[in-house]
C-alpha cells in the first residue's frame, strides 16, 4: 500500500486547514498515494478557536470539501476534525473520505487525553467503539493520539483484520514525550503484528510559534514502524508530506514467526465496528 503521511500544523481557522489539506492531498496523489493520512485536530488546532464553535456534522460543508477532494483526486483521505456531541461537548472525531463519492468512514476517540495537566474530557466527548475501515481493499483500525497508550482498542482492530493501524495525533509537547511517542507506537505495533502508521500535527516551534498553555499542539516525528516494531520511516518536527510503500507481506511474515493474537488467552474487551 502506498500511503502518504502529510504532518502539517494546523491554525484556528479550518477554511486555511481545508486549503493545506489539498495542497497535501494533491500533492500525495500525484505521487500515487491510495492513503492520505492527515493528523488529529486538522479542522483546528487545540489552544485556538472554541471546538464548540468550528464543530460540524459530517455532512457539514469542511466535511463534504475533503469527500469531494477524495473522489476527485482517487484516493482515501483521513483527517481529525471536530463534530458535535450529544452531551453539549463535541467528538474529536476522524473522517475517512473514500475515493468513490459517499463512500466513508469515521471514528470518535475513545480515549480522551486527560493527562499532563490537560482536560480533555471537559470539551470532548469520547467515542465507545473500536473500528476498522477498508482502504483499497486492506483493513486498516483507527486510533486517536492518546489512544495509543491503550493496547485494548489495537488488539480489537488487530482482532477484526486490520494489518495496517492509523494513528492520527497532536502529541503535546513535554520533557521525555518524543520518547514516549516512539515506544508507544513500537509497542503497538509489536502487540499487534500489524504496520502502525501514525501522524502528528508538526512543532509549532518550528515555525516560531512557541506554545501557550497547556493545549497538545504537535510534536512532528510521524512514524512508519513494522509489525516487529522498527522504525521503517521517522519525519522531523517540521511540516512535511512523506510518500511510503509499506509492504503488508511483512505483517504475514510475523505473524508466521510471532503469532501473538493467535496465542492471546484472554478476550478483547470491545469489539470493532467497520
Amino acid at each position: 500500500m502506498r500511503i502518504a503521511l502529510a504532518q502539517i500544523i494546523s491554525t484556528d481557522d479550518p477554511a486555511a486547514n481545508l486549503r493545506e489539506v489539498e495542497r497535501f492531498a494533491e500533492l500525495a496523489a500525484a505521487d500515487g498515494a491510495e492513503l492520505v493520512v492527515f493528523p488529529e485536530a486538522t479542522l483546528c488546532a487545540f489552544g485556538g478557536a472554541d471546538l464548540g464553535t468550528v464543530a460540524e456534522p459530517l455532512d457539514g460543508p469542511w466535511a463534504s470539501s475533503v469527500r469531494a477532494l477524495a473522489a476527485r483526486l482517487g484516493t482515501t483521505v483521513v483527517v481529525g476534525t471536530f463534530t458535535p456531541g450529544d452531551d453539549g461537548r463535541v467528538r474529536n472525531t476522524l473522517l475517512v473520505a473514500g475515493p468513490t463519492p459517499g463512500d466513508g468512514a469515521h471514528y470518535d476517540k475513545v480515549h480522551v487525553f486527560d493527562a499532563f495537566g490537560y482536560a480533555e474530557s471537559e470539551s470532548v466527548q469520547p467515542g465507545d467503539r473500536a473500528v476498522t475501515v477498508r482502504v483499497a481493499g486492506e483493513t486498516v483500525g483507527l486510533a486517536t493520539c492518546y489512544d495509543v497508550r491503550f493496547p485494548a482498542l489495537f488488539l480489537a482492530t488487530a482482532a477484526a483484520g486490520a494489518r495496517v493501524s492509523l494513528v492520527c495525533a497532536s502529541w503535546g509537547a513535554g520533557p521525555g514525550k518524543v520518547e514516549q511517542w516512539r515506544l508507544l507506537t513500537r509497542a503497538r505495533a509489536v502487540d499487534t503484528t500489524t504496520v502502525v502508521v501514525a501522524v502528528g500535527q508538526g512543532d509549532p516551534a518550528t515555525q516560531g510559534v512557541e506554545p501557550s498553555g497547556g493545549a497538545p499542539t504537535g510534536v512532528g516525528h510521524s512514524v512508519v514502524v513494522s509489525p516487529l516494531g522498527e522504525v521503517l520511516v521517522e519525519l522531523g518536527a517540521a511540516p512535511e508530506l512523506r510518500v511510503v510503500d509499506v509492504d503488508l507481506a511483512q505483517v504475514d511474515a510475523a505473524r508466521g514467526s510471532l503469532p501473538v493474537l493467535a496465542n492471546q488467552r484472554f478476550a478483547v474487551a470491545s469489539g470493532p465496528q467497520g
